[in-house]
């Protein structure tokens, strides 16, 4: 069976170890594209080939993956002008690995499907060291077909991928994911604030707190990682990308008629991070900013 023809738009913090993994361990030929040029260089120095646009891999490719910052570049890339839905042949299927809205992603797939060309939504989970080790989780909306076909491909770069249901569902799953994690990082900046004040020492709070019914994956990484040590480097998940998935998240809530009360609480206290100078700061750092009474 002849290996399929791969695009990959996108090559940011995540997007480059992605394609990276499928590169070096499907034996398929990787074409790519990135508005930056030191990514793009890495990736065809380990065998990929360079492609002129999004035009020309949506024309050309059998698989095109996209790892975008949010949902107006994937709106723009996909549906805008030299788009994919303009010069993508029938026949092409588009993953995006994105996260964006669930409006805008069950519409994209309706307008594809027009055209002729399959598409799923696949965002992702886990750290910037998981995708370089290929051990993230991607949880995927789409077809059964186009599941079982993107499949293999996906797992270069995961060891956990859940079809979550037909398109949309993949980015359902991912942004309440993330809104989980960005209430349990504000509970976390809570209990640091309170047992520091009432004289407990904070790397034995988080310690015992791990060994109780308060563990989880924010505490042990965003926690004891991040908070403990008081460092918020640039280059990870910044808190401006965590504000607009929180937004996903608010979107959502409000498409389905609830009320996301700790989603709201999370908005604000990024916001008062991003607000403080800290927007490109990795989001914990949100746990610098305490109210007192």
């Amino acid at each position: 069976m002849t290996a399929p023809l791969i695009g990959f738009a996108g090559l940011g913090v995540m997007g480059e170890p992605i394609c990276r993994n499928m590169l070096q361990k499907s034996g398929a030929e990787v074409r790519v594209f990135d508005l930056a040029d030191a990514p793009v260089d890495r990736l065809v120095a380990l065998g990929a080939k360079k492609a002129e646009s999004v035009a020309a891999l949506a024309a050309e490719v059998d698989t095109l993956f996209l790892s975008l910052p949010g949902g107006p570049q994937v709106e723009s890339v996909i549906l805008g002008k030299d788009g994919v839905l303009e010069h993508g042949r029938k026949g092409l299927t588009v993953v995006d690995m994105s996260t964006a809205p669930v409006s805008l992603t069950r519409t994209i797939d309706s307008k594809l499907a027009e055209r002729g060309i399959d598409f799923a939504d696949a965002p992702v989970a886990r750290t910037r060291q998981a995708a370089e080790d290929g051990t993230l989780s991607i949880m995927v909306g789409g077809s059964d077909a186009v599941f079982d076909r993107i499949r293999p491909l996906l797992a270069h770069a995961a060891t956990d991928i859940t079809h979550c249901g037909p398109v949309g569902c993949g980015q359902v799953v991912k942004i309440l994911n993330n809104m989980v994690l960005f209430e349990t990082v504000v509970a976390l900046s809570e209990a640091l604030a309170l047992g520091k004040a009432a004289g407990v020492d904070p790397d034995l709070l988080f310690d015992t707190m791990s060994k109780g019914s308060a563990d989880s994956f924010a505490l042990r990484n965003h926690g004891m990682k991040a908070m403990l040590k008081d460092s918020f480097p640039k280059g990870a998940f910044p808190t401006d990308y965590a504000l607009k998935d929180v937004s996903y998240a608010l979107d959502l809530a409000a498409f389905t008629g609830f009320r996301a009360h700790g989603a709201e609480l999370a908005q604000a206290r990024m916001e008062k991070a991003r607000d403080a100078g800290f927007a490109q700061e990795y989001f914990p750092v949100l746990s610098r900013l305490t109210d007192k009474v």
